[in-house]
């Protein structure tokens, strides 16, 4: 069974280079305050990474 993390925006991405607001859109992510549940696979964790200072991540259980 897959790791879950749960990513919840907490910043705008006004200001942001292009390619950071694309990430945020890849991840679902729209609202500030908006929660999205996704695998913790390598892919997701390097958009996480990136997008790192706009964002909080929990894993869950």
């Amino acid at each position: 069974m897959a790791k879950k993390i749960k990513v919840t925006k907490v910043r705008s991405a006004i200001n942001r280079a292009q390619t950071q607001k694309r990430t945020l859109e890849s991840l679902g992510l729209n609202k500030i305050g908006q929660v999205k549940v996704h695998d913790a696979s390598p892919s997701v964790l390097g958009m996480v990474n990136k997008v790192s200072h706009l964002v909080s991540v929990e894993e869950m259980s």
